[in-house]
């Protein structure tokens, strides 16, 4: 069914056309090449500028203290990459920044302590390294928390530059109280 739309608007009116319109199997299609509003009109997709994203950054401060660390890391991951904002955009960094304490008491679901292990390998012929999950609290309690996070950002240059927003200790103190952190509770 090709429809000049200038055309038609010339030989009737607006209404007068919708009016006689109204019986066809067409209508809706006829109703909207005549009144822009019924398609959307001039809708466009928002774009944050960079200086609203830049001024839109927080910083918040969350307790890992006997919260599971998957249901951790899914809050925090959304966090980072912006998802709780009306200015949220895949290609942009609009995340703000995290700040974790007590990475130390995290707790794991399961058999989980028994049996997570990491893995790293140091380009050398039987060069791997595997490494409970046990230990890694024990050691480093702060890259459990980082590991988990990165496997849900991007894998690409946007995820590397969001997972530097998130700064995870393992006790209770944090240098970062000049940036004001908000404490954030998580279920």
């Amino acid at each position: 069914m090709n429809l000049n739309k200038n055309l038609i608007k010339t030989q009737m009116s607006r209404n007068n056309l919708f009016c006689n319109l109204t019986t066809c199997n067409n209508t809706f299609i006829l109703a909207a090449l005549l009144n822009d509003d019924a398609v959307g009109g001039d809708l466009k997709t928002y774009i944050a500028s960079e200086e609203e994203v830049e001024n839109s950054k927080q910083w918040f401060v969350i307790d890992a203290n006997d919260l599971v660390l998957g249901r951790l890391a899914t809050k925090v991951a959304s966090i980072l990459r912006g998802k709780h904002k009306p200015t949220y955009s895949p290609h942009y960094d609009v995340g703000d920044f995290i700040v974790v304490v007590n990475a130390d008491k995290v707790k794991l679901t399961g058999k989980k302590m028994l049996q997570k292990t990491y893995f790293r390998h140091s380009g050398y012929p039987g060069g791997e390294k595997i490494t409970p999950v046990r230990l890694m609290l024990q050691r480093h309690p702060e890259r459990v928390i980082e590991s988990a996070v990165k496997g849900m950002l991007p894998k690409n240059s946007l995820g590397r530059q969001m997972i530097k927003k998130l700064k995870v200790y393992a006790g209770d103190n944090h240098p970062h109280s000049a940036q004001q952190p908000k404490e954030l509770t998580l279920n």
